[in-house]
């Protein structure tokens, strides 16, 4: 009788598919040697307390609003002074080219419900793939989901080094 048990034993834990659990798709940047503070002017700081709502450097904000405001901060078009500083960066395929030194940091409270975070983070995706989208379109005349599309991953690099993905997620608070 025991044979038997440790052999069902066996056989349910070689057919057995233990599901994993996912969280969020993201790719880690490659590990950078930071040679100093980041100006407060780069970073867009973006919390979310303990009753979900949103603040956006210290001012409230809807979560439908996000993606537009992340996406103008983002690529700063006007040059204004509050929003992130332009370095001249060499591109592969576009040469020297004015790219934004923008950080966004995120930070939310212990009691945070997991929806208000994930769409937080959809909104971000958003503004990263409008930005991405305009820039793309002003260089190559397509737009980068096009680019995406065709697999031209040479100017998909090209559109990812001029915007890059950066969101800093800072320790929750109380």
């Amino acid at each position: 009788m025991a044979d038997i048990a440790f052999l069902l034993l066996i056989f349910f834990l070689v057919t057995t598919t233990i599901e994993s659990e996912s969280g969020l798709m993201r790719k880690l940047p490659p590990d950078e040697d930071s040679s100093g503070e980041i100006k407060r002017r780069n970073v867009l700081n973006i919390l979310i307390n303990n009753d979900d709502q949103l603040m956006v450097n210290l001012k409230p904000m809807e979560i439908d609003a996000l993606p537009a405001y992340a996406a103008t901060f983002i690529q700063n078009k006007e040059e204004k002074s509050t929003f992130p500083e332009m370095e001249l960066k060499d591109l592969e395929l576009l040469g020297e080219t004015m790219v934004s030194k923008q950080v966004i940091s995120l930070q939310c409270a212990t009691h945070t419900s997991y929806g208000s975070y994930v769409g937080v983070q959809d909104a971000l995706a958003s503004a990263y793939r409008s930005a991405r989208n305009d820039f793309s379109e002003q260089h190559f005349n397509r737009s980068f989901d096009d680019l995406l599309e065709a697999k031209a991953i040479e100017r998909v690099k090209v559109v990812q080094s001029a915007i890059p993905m950066r969101i800093s997620e800072a320790e929750p608070f109380k």
